[in-house]
C-alpha cells in the first residue's frame, strides 16, 4: 500500500474535519487500504458533500463549501489546476474532489451504508469491497474512463469478484 498518498489524504481529511466535512476516500488509494493490494495509485480521489446532480451543476457551486476547500488546499501548498475536475496539484501529486452525494444514483451505493473510519482523531469514510465493486462496475461503463484508465477498472472488478464480492 502506498502509505505516502494515504498519509497525505489523512492530512487533508484532518483539515476538512475542522470545517465539519467527513470525506470519503475513493479510488485506488482507498482500494489499497481495503484490499491490502498495491494498485499503483496515481492520485488521490476524495469525495465530499455536494449537489447530487453532479456534472449538471456549474463546478464552482457543485461542491458544498468549495471556497473553504480551496482555501484549505492552498494553505497546504496545492494549486487548483482544473476547476471542472476540482483538481489540485502539489509536487506531482494530483488531488481530485468528487461529490459523495452522486454515489446512490451513479453506483447504487447508499450514503447511510458508508462506514466511518478513524485514524488518530481524523474521521473519514471508506467503501467496503462490495461497494467498490459497484463503483468500478459503474465506472467501467463510462467510455471516457475506460479509455483513460486502460481498462484498469476491469482488473479491479475481477479482483473484487475473486474476493467473493
Amino acid at each position: 500500500m502506498n502509505n505516502q498518498k494515504f498519509n497525505e489524504f489523512i492530512k487533508i481529511a484532518k483539515k476538512l474535519n475542522e470545517i465539519k466535512i467527513i470525506p470519503l476516500l475513493m479510488g485506488s488509494v482507498g482500494l489499497e487500504v481495503v484490499t491490502g493490494e498495491n494498485w499503483e495509485a496515481q492520485d488521490l480521489d476524495i469525495h465530499v458533500p455536494g449537489d447530487k446532480r453532479g456534472w449538471e451543476v456549474p463546478p464552482e457551486i457543485s461542491i458544498h463549501n468549495w471556497i473553504d476547500i480551496v482555501k484549505i488546499m492552498e494553505s497546504m501548498a496545492y494549486s487548483l489546476i482544473d476547476l471542472h475536475e476540482h483538481e489540485f496539484t502539489k509536487e506531482g501529486l494530483s488531488v481530485q474532489f468528487g461529490i459523495i452525494d452522486t454515489l446512490p444514483n451513479f453506483a447504487g451505493v447508499q450514503l447511510d451504508d458508508l462506514e466511518m473510519q478513524q485514524k488518530e482523531e481524523v474521521k473519514y469514510y471508506l467503501l467496503n469491497p462490495a461497494q467498490y465493486l459497484y463503483v468500478y462496475k459503474a465506472s467501467s461503463k463510462d467510455s471516457y474512463r475506460a479509455d483513460k484508465n486502460n481498462n484498469k477498472d476491469l482488473i479491479k472488478i475481477d479482483f473484487l469478484k475473486n474476493m467473493g464480492c
